[in-house]
């Protein structure tokens, strides 16, 4: 039997063949466009914002400028901008995070009206400066600049449940905080695990936790802390004076669900742990490095990790002080040394005195 031979249309390889490359190029294109939607996505926030207060002198504008990787900056006055670059390694992506440093004189508070809005509060990270070569005057200082703040706020005119949804995510993120595992490597470029993956106990706050709730981030930065040997040899400051004020400060950044860092510009001090834990704040990098309580000038206690027992901790030590002792009594501004300047004394003539003594003889 002859063998059936099966006849092709002309052309309808040629047409299958096109309908394979088209599905292909659109597969292609499809691809093309995910990757570009995905990038978009992941891309770093842009309009994010640090407002910075402290004393005049605290070093403020000497520490941002430190992190910007500038030695130093010139000093304005009002309000300062800085800004800085961070750069996301994972994806090659690279954005600006705007710095406000407010004047530390209280008349130049109306300026903040420039640096955040009511659209822009909720990508804010607030950071309080307390400078540790004047330890008298860290409490008054970190209650008036929050008080300043919270003032702003107000006036912001934020809808009730905006606000309410705000310091619920301050909440949320207090509650959450769970100590880095030893595990894993510290690197700020990986992402912090998203909710869900971990599921952990949450354990409702204290009494005096997130009392004075802002709704936006806080970090309580002391800078100067090179000058604990400077309180020790001359103003006799002992571990027990150290342990009251690391206390007290504490003590407040329950209150504001803040986290605390001490450093020193000297001596680059804790910097580079200050840059990694603000853009793990503000940009959800991973941050892998745990409290750190042992160094008197080299403090590190992150949002969520302190409560009242810890802190208890530090009032073992206490023989001459209680932890609810009044700051400025125990913590005293030294007295000003006046300089005492001797009466200038006119030496008589040499002749004048040689004569009186020859009358004498």
């Amino acid at each position: 039997m002859a063998p059936v031979l099966e006849k092709q249309l002309p052309g309808a390889a040629g047409a299958a063949d096109n309908n394979n490359e088209e599905e292909e190029g659109q597969n292609l294109w499809s691809s093309i466009l995910s990757e570009v939607s995905t990038r978009s996505n992941s891309k770093l926030p842009s309009g994010k914002n640090i407002l910075v207060f402290g004393e005049d002198g605290s070093g403020k504008t000497t520490l941002v400028a430190k992190l910007q990787g500038t030695d130093h900056s010139k000093k304005g006055r009002g309000l300062e901008y800085l800004y800085l670059n961070v750069h996301d390694e994972d994806r090659d992506d690279l954005t600006r995070c705007s710095v406000w440093i407010l004047d530390g004189d209280l008349y130049h508070k109306g300026l903040l009206k420039f640096a955040v809005s009511a659209q822009s509060l909720p990508d804010c990270l607030a950071v309080f400066v307390a400078d540790m070569s004047r330890p008298w005057t860290i409490m008054e200082s970190l209650q008036k600049w929050a008080s300043v703040l919270r003032d702003h706020v107000d006036k912001l005119k934020i809808p009730p449940e905006d606000m309410r949804e705000m310091e619920q995510n301050m909440v949320k993120a207090f509650q959450e905080y769970t100590a880095p595992e030893d595990s894993i490597p510290a690197s700020p470029q990986r992402r912090a695990p998203t909710a869900g993956e971990d599921e952990a106990v949450v354990l409702p706050l204290g009494d005096n936790t997130l009392t004075h709730n802002l709704g936006i981030p806080v970090l309580i930065v002391c800078t100067k802390c090179d000058a604990v040997g400077v309180l020790e040899k001359e103003h006799d400051y002992r571990e027990e004076h150290f342990d009251f004020i690391q206390s007290h400060i504490r003590r407040f950044c329950l209150q504001y669900g803040a986290g605390l860092i001490y450093t020193s510009v000297k001596e680059e001090k804790n910097l580079d742990l200050l840059y990694k834990y603000i853009v793990h704040k503000m940009y959800d990098f991973q941050f892998t490095t745990p409290a750190l309580v042992v160094e008197k000038d080299a403090v590190f206690i992150p949002s969520g990790w302190d409560n009242e027992k810890k802190i208890g901790i530090l009032h073992e030590n206490f023989t001459t002080v209680r932890p609810e002792d009044p700051f400025e009594d125990f913590i005293t501004k030294p007295p000003v040394r006046k300089l005492v300047h001797d009466k200038e004394i006119n030496a008589e003539d040499e002749q004048v005195f040689l004569m009186k003594q020859q009358v004498c003889l």
